[in-house]
């Protein structure tokens, strides 16, 4: 059996995460941490309720649970805040990868570790795992460096980089663009997104797996996790319309230049899907497919 620590519990992939290991009660003993009352709807897993950017107390919790496997789903995703609020920013996206990386080194465990397609600027994608990052925004800053904390180290990592995460789970502290856009139509609203942005997005189900198949297969190094096909952040609102029947003619576009987001983002990214295929067996799917799964497991 393999004791697996999970920091953010109480996030989207946290609480995704947690339900699938806890199909397997068997073979993984789930142990979330996160800050706050455990907002899962399960309470058959021992949840702890840290603040993770204390250091001393996340290594006298993790000194307590002994995990074989630590998966770090905890950050500071928004993209504007991380602009504004750099330091918080610094605390949650680089210095916890710190901490849990000197634990995992004195302690030989298997550090799981999320990133994104922000840490490229967007000029060459879709990109390979091997590609130069080049950050537009804090935020991806804050993540390369996160990377580069592990890269340099002498642990057991894992680094799954993913794309506009999205899904649901019993208690969600904050949206995410199909939820939102859904929401949105759903209340005749009219929305404006942005059409020179290309993504490929991701299905939390699909990276949930991901993070249990790399402890499975104690896969090492970087792998990319995404949806198949590239798509502009407008064509992703319309598929979303159209899976769930809702009104396209209320989504309007938008340049990024008139948009004028506090950070920058990046023209293009998506990835090269080859390696997860190969080394973690995954098969991406279209977004659509995904989508049509999601609004299966919705209703």
């Amino acid at each position: 059996m393999k004791k697996v620590v999970i920091t953010g519990s109480n996030g989207l992939l946290g609480q995704t995460l947690v339900n699938l290991l806890l199909e397997e009660k068997e073979r993984y003993q789930t142990i979330g941490f996160s800050r706050g009352e455990n907002r899962s709807d399960r309470s058959d897993f021992n949840y702890v309720s840290i603040d993770v950017t204390d250091e001393v107390l996340l290594y006298k919790k993790l000194s307590e649970y002994k995990p074989d496997v630590i998966v770090n789903t905890a950050a500071m995703t928004n993209v504007d805040e991380c602009e504004i609020n750099k330091e918080a920013c610094d605390k949650l996206n680089i210095d916890v990868v710190q901490y849990l990386k000197n634990y995992s080194e004195e302690n030989n465990a298997h550090l799981i570790h999320i990133s994104t397609d922000f840490i490229f600027d967007g000029k060459n994608g879709p990109y390979k795992e091997t590609d130069k990052p080049n950050p537009l925004s804090y935020y991806g800053l804050s993540k390369l460096k996160s990377e580069e904390t592990l890269i340099q180290s002498k642990i057991d990592y894992t680094i799954l980089r993913t794309i506009l995460v999205y899904g649901k789970v019993y208690d969600m502290s904050r949206s995410n663009i199909v939820l939102w856009v859904k929401k949105m139509l759903e209340d005749r609203k009219e929305i404006t997104i942005v059409d020179d942005q290309f993504r490929m997005p991701t299905y939390v189900e699909d990276l949930a797996l991901a993070c249990k198949l790399s402890i499975d297969k104690k896969a090492m190094g970087v792998f990319n996790i995404s949806s198949k096909k590239m798509l502009s952040i407008y064509e992703i609102a319309q598929q979303i319309a159209e899976v769930f029947m809702l009104d396209k003619s209320l989504i309007k576009s938008i340049s990024t230049e008139e948009l004028n987001q506090r950070a920058k983002r990046p023209a293009t990214t998506g990835f090269d899907l080859e390696k997860v295929k190969k080394y973690l067996g995954l098969a991406p799917k279209s977004f659509q497919e995904d989508l049509q799964k999601f609004k299966e497991k919705l209703t």
